[in-house]
């Protein structure tokens, strides 16, 4: 097990990562999604990541009803911004898995030191969550290296989950080097980080053996958030994080496995897909949404697609 910097939470190295079982990526049915998380905790994982966005609270409300909420660390996020907002999506996660606490609440996506002061309310709430024991630590997800560094005037901020590969995929602001120096920075003053992305959202699958390899070996970063729809995923993952073994088995079966954005023939053009990606990935032609290259395969456009054409398969 690691420990997530100095909140004293102990992590396993390779964290589950849930959106791959929402219905805007695999949409897997409620039994399957909960028997992948017991097989693996099985495998040594204890360490899952949601999001309210996501709409999966129920698959991990099942893993707490086989296996018990102490076997478990489950971290959350959403896009609250003052008080309210966070005491809301706090409530929301509590309610809908039936816990009576996060062990991480984070704020989601966020961007630069402006977007942090924007957000101080939210950041203040979530500490008072945590003194009234509703959370066990707090913190931020962001693709931006610049917001790393500004967490550094944020003692709220105990857990930063950034996006970082080999290849730099999805960075908004830099290189893997410099996403990399400002973890580590964070790291050395006793920020726990748990990293996302590591193969670019399936972008990276073709090289799944270094990159895989790479990430896991850096001291900087306490755990890996890696989305898992099937057991021989679990299997190769779990054998080189937990255990530093290669199960070539496995990793031919996953390296078959290419993931790509699908968009319905039925897309209406309405642009909310546009203006909700970051990445500058998705835009309209012609009247229909159409995806390049700088898809990262976060699937979070299809949140918001009102005629829920888009999909990450």
């Amino acid at each position: 097990m690691a420990v997530l910097g100095k909140t004293g939470i102990e992590v396993s190295p390779l964290c589950y990562g849930s959106l791959t079982f929402s219905r805007f990526q695999a949409n897997l049915p409620l039994k399957k999604g909960t028997e992948l998380l017991v097989y693996a905790h099985e495998k040594g994982i204890n360490f899952i990541d949601t999001a309210e966005i996501y709409d999966n609270y129920a698959y991990i409300h099942g893993a707490i009803k086989e296996l018990g909420r102490e076997e478990w660390v489950i971290t959350s996020k959403a896009y609250c911004y003052d008080e309210k907002t966070a005491d809301a999506s706090v409530k929301k996660a509590l309610k809908e898995l039936d816990t009576d606490y996060i062990d991480i609440f984070m704020l989601h996506e966020q961007e630069s030191l402006l977007t942090l002061k924007g957000h101080k309310g939210a950041l203040n709430r979530l500490m008072e969550l945590k003194e009234a024991g509703y959370i066990r630590a707090s913190g931020i997800s962001t693709h931006f290296i610049g917001c790393v560094n500004a967490t550094a005037l944020f003692p709220e901020i105990e857990v930063i989950h950034p996006i970082i590969n080999r290849r730099g995929v999805g960075i908004q602001d830099g290189t893997p080097e410099e996403m990399l120096n400002a973890i580590e920075q964070r790291h050395k003053k006793g920020i726990g980080i748990y990293s996302m992305k590591a193969l670019g959202g399936g972008h990276l699958i073709a090289e799944n053996r270094a990159s895989l390899k790479w990430i896991s070996s850096i001291d900087c970063i306490d755990s890996t958030a890696i989305g898992m729809q099937s057991k021989e995923e679990i299997d190769y993952n779990a054998d080189l994080f937990l255990r530093g073994e290669e199960n070539e088995r496995a990793l031919e079966d996953v390296s078959k496995k290419k993931r790509k954005l699908i968009i319905g023939d039925y897309c209406i053009g309405c642009g909310s897909c546009e203006r909700r990606c970051k990445q500058d990935a998705i835009h309209v032609e012609d009247g229909r949404a159409v995806v390049n290259d700088k898809c990262i395969l976060c699937g979070y456009c299809a949140t918001v697609c009102p005629e829920f054409c888009i999909k990450v398969i």
